[in-house]
């Protein structure tokens, strides 16, 4: 993957403070799903569930999903130089990376903003929403970095491969200005992600097509790779706690993701259960990410070349991603600031986005900002947030027993119209 090392936590402090984080996490998912195991989920504007997880997969995973695993396999292979690895096979290490467990996260953080969040109102302390919005307007910076630093090797085409050129600050640009008018509107929102899940679940099928039909690959091939996705969940433990400094990158950026994530697709739960809104959230997108990963893995191994029809589609699949992941966090920080674009008018809205992220992703791109100083900052929210419950509005929280009333009344009126 082509993400500097020095960008990577040092530390035994950084390690300690994520590594309790995680145990925090989990041990409150376990918590919520204990308490309110059947509980109806209801957000203020509900959608269809197979819209809410268009919404959440395009919204909860950028780029790198497309681009990082070809750089990194090789990686995760080589235990003489990185034994740490050597308990899994590369394809379940990449998954354990980007998949299922660390989705909890977003579990928590959407069931929190729906259900909890209301009563409780931490986020709307005026210092914790200065914090918060922090937090998301640099995210979504580091997303558009990402884009940035990773073209070169995905189009080596438009420069020696690795410099970053003029032509690959136009595609971020671009890619960010749609971004934020595509962020003027919900509309816009929801039809960019169910368009992006059609997309890339097309991509897949053209890969999976290309390597195990018409090339020397069966089917049986396909099953046989995605098989070996069985050694992450025999060894799903290792997960739990950072493996080394490189997972630690990723389990900060998952951290830095979580609380806007759950903000953002909480408006849209429509009415499942807890236990329902686990599986979406965990099983399904995990699904997508394992039969993607295994067909990319099925290419890495067999030494398949990918073409350039197929490599420009992949770089458009990642790029439609960074758009409906940044989309998500400026409409997310625009409602939480009050700088809508009703408030501020469509052009005024458009400048003043399209030059805070453009001048930000710049920021990380002169390592002036860490998205692993955003993750510690994530993870001061969720204990910030948890002593708050605890010393004045435990009362309330240990009394809830249905989603929002608001929401109920607000379902009720769609599904009598429906």
């Amino acid at each position: 993957m082509h993400y500097n090392d020095k960008e990577q936590p040092e530390g035994d402090r950084m390690t300690l403070w994520l590594s309790t984080g995680l145990i925090f996490t989990f041990a409150a998912i376990a918590l919520i799903l204990y308490r309110w195991w059947d509980m109806q989920c209801i957000g203020v504007t509900p959608v269809r569930t197979l819209t809410f997880i268009a919404i959440l997969f395009t919204s909860g995973l950028d780029v790198g999903l497309i681009m990082f695993p070809l750089t990194e396999f090789g990686g995760y292979g080589n235990v003489s130089e990185n034994p740490e690895y050597a308990f899994a096979n590369p394809l379940a290490i990449e998954f354990g990376f980007w998949a299922f467990l660390i989705w909890g996260f977003y579990f928590l953080t959407c069931f929190y903003f729906a259900i909890i969040e209301p009563r409780v109102k931490f986020f709307e302390i005026p210092m914790v929403k200065l914090v918060n919005n922090v937090v998301i307007i640099g995210t979504c910076a580091f997303t558009a970095y990402l884009l940035l630093v990773n073209l070169p090797w995905y189009l080596p085409q438009l420069g020696d491969g690795e410099s970053v050129v003029p032509a690959f600050y136009l595609i971020v640009f671009l890619s960010i200005a749609l971004a934020v008018y595509s962020s003027s509107k919900v509309k816009y929102i929801r039809i960019l992600s169910v368009g992006s899940s059609v997309l890339f679940i097309t991509l897949i099928a053209g890969m999976w097509f290309r390597a195990f039909v018409m090339g020397k690959g069966s089917p049986a091939d396909f099953f046989g790779t995605a098989g070996m996705l069985g050694e992450y969940f025999a060894n799903i433990h290792h997960f739990v706690l950072p493996i080394n400094d490189y997972h630690e990158f990723y389990l900060f950026w998952w951290f830095a993701w979580s609380i806007m994530i759950g903000q953002f697709t909480a408006r849209f739960v429509s009415g499942i259960k807890t236990w329902q809104l686990l599986i979406a959230m965990l099983v399904v997108p995990s699904v997508a990410i394992g039969v993607w990963f295994s067909v990319l893995y099925y290419y890495h191994a067999e030494g398949l070349k990918i073409a350039a029809f197929t490599n420009i589609a992949m770089i458009s699949v990642g790029v439609l991603m960074v758009i409906n992941s940044l989309d998500s966090l400026i409409r997310l920080y625009t409602d939480n600031l009050n700088l809508t674009a009703q408030r501020l008018g469509r052009v005024n809205y458009v400048l003043f986005n399209l030059v805070a992220m453009v001048g930000l992703t710049m920021l990380f791109k002169l390592d002036f900002l860490r998205i692993q100083w955003v993750g510690a900052l994530v993870i001061a929210l969720y204990f910030g947030c948890f002593g708050y419950i605890l010393l004045r509005k435990r009362s309330e929280v240990a009394a809830i027993q249905t989603s929002p009333k608001e929401n109920i009344l607000d379902f009720r009126k769609i599904e009598l119209a429906g």
